[in-house]
């Protein structure tokens, strides 16, 4: 039997997210923004409820197409208040909106989001080599720059522990733990700058 980070537990979703998805490095601009506002929807939330409802997001939010979810309006926030496959926050939704339409302006700025967020590790993941979860940091100061940076461009709900946790699941640091199968499968795909392995959707 494969060792694994604890985290995930036994649950067949999670797994499968942390196997396939979770800290392999990203590029890809949807999936990156994707990412960026499912991890604040999660705020006070488990990531696995995230999870369980990502499908739902992705028919809500437009399959989290930049240029479409910008262009929501307060009708459709109001319509997604009733969604029951999705976190029905008014803020959390409203936020998603208004940070499409930051995103945009990050994009005419640096040319891409990818650009943008990949800057905080100078375009290499970071590797690390956790021996326990306990010792993980919950935010660094990379995530603290990344934090302050989106808010000052209008992003909302991207703290520094939103950050951190962004940076985990998109590769930009290497978390599982040391003795965790995918630590050396995921330090081995960082070796090989020419791959450019996308998200498995679960």
């Amino acid at each position: 039997m494969s060792t694994r980070c604890a985290w995930c537990g036994d649950d067949p979703l999670y797994v499968a997210y942390h196997d396939h998805e979770w800290g392999v490095p990203l590029h890809d601009e949807r999936a990156l923004f994707e990412l960026l506002i499912l991890e604040g929807a999660q705020a006070g939330l488990s990531w696995l409820t995230i999870l369980r409802k990502r499908e739902n997001y992705r028919r809500a939010f437009a399959d989290f197409e930049v240029e479409r979810l910008a262009g929501y309006t307060s009708a459709d926030v109001d319509r997604l208040l009733a969604d029951p496959g999705i976190v029905r926050n008014r803020l959390k939704i409203q936020s998603a909106v208004n940070n499409a339409r930051a995103v945009l302006k990050i994009r005419e700025e640096f040319g891409s989001l990818d650009a943008f967020l990949w800057r905080y590790v100078d375009g290499v993941p970071r590797q690390n080599c956790w021996k326990t979860l306990a010792v993980i940091p919950a935010q660094t100061r990379e995530s603290e720059l990344m934090s302050k940076d989106l808010r000052k461009r209008g992003l909302r709900f991207i703290g520094p522990t939103i950050c951190y946790a962004f940076m985990q699941a998109t590769g930009m640091v290497n978390d599982h733990v040391s003795d965790c199968f995918r630590y050396r499968e995921i330090l081995a795909l960082a070796q090989r700058p020419g791959d450019a392995p996308l998200a498995t959707k679960t």
